[in-house]
């Protein structure tokens, strides 16, 4: 297990569809590992594979995670997710992500979704998800289809966060360390 380095805007593989797992080998057993130990290692609650570079359609969540109260969690793993029903009713909430650090804003998506995915075993499975586990499941699946959470903003505050965090990457060369920055 390794933890690897999370990609931050602008980098091109955050913006590029992934590819499907077509077998569930000991490699994607591995890059599940390295996913989980690097989402835990900068603090997230999800984590899609082109975060760390890796254009796959992987993600690895655990909202319950608290290390403040040390509350270990539930964690999640998702393999070729993707959504097949949402409801119209919409649900705003303040997102972040780790490609994007230390930058929030209300993004506004359907409040329930049903998700279809396979887990490790290959097995095909569904789960039907609204609040926060809702909005994590669309965010991530969103990283799996080149889309940020910017992307769903005016393009006036998006440009705000873009030149914002291209000023913390030229006023943090240390965190090329924890981070991969283009």
């Amino acid at each position: 297990m390794t933890i690897r380095p999370i990609y931050i805007i602008p980098h091109p593989v955050l913006k590029k569809p992934a590819h499907g797992i077509e077998t569930i080998d000991s490699d994607v057993m591995t890059l599940i590992d390295d996913m989980v130990d690097s989402m835990y290692a900068a603090n997230g609650i999800g984590l899609a594979a082109p975060q760390i570079g890796i254009s796959r359609r992987v993600i690895v969540m655990n909202i319950d995670r608290d290390t403040e109260k040390n509350i270990d969690g539930t964690l999640q793993h998702f393999i070729n997710p993707e959504m097949i029903w949402s409801s119209d009713e919409p649900n705003t909430y303040e997102e972040g992500c780790l490609s994007i650090p230390g930058q929030y804003a209300e993004v506004e998506r359907p409040k329930s979704i049903r998700v279809k995915y396979q887990d490790k075993t290959g097995a095909t499975l569904e789960i039907t998800a609204d609040g926060l586990l809702a909005t994590c499941l669309q965010h991530e699946i969103d990283h799996l289809n080149g889309i940020l959470f910017i992307d769903h903003l005016s393009s006036l505050k998006r440009d705000m966060i873009v030149r914002k965090i291209k000023k913390w990457s030229k006023e943090n060369p240390d965190a090329i360390g924890t981070t991969h920055i283009l």
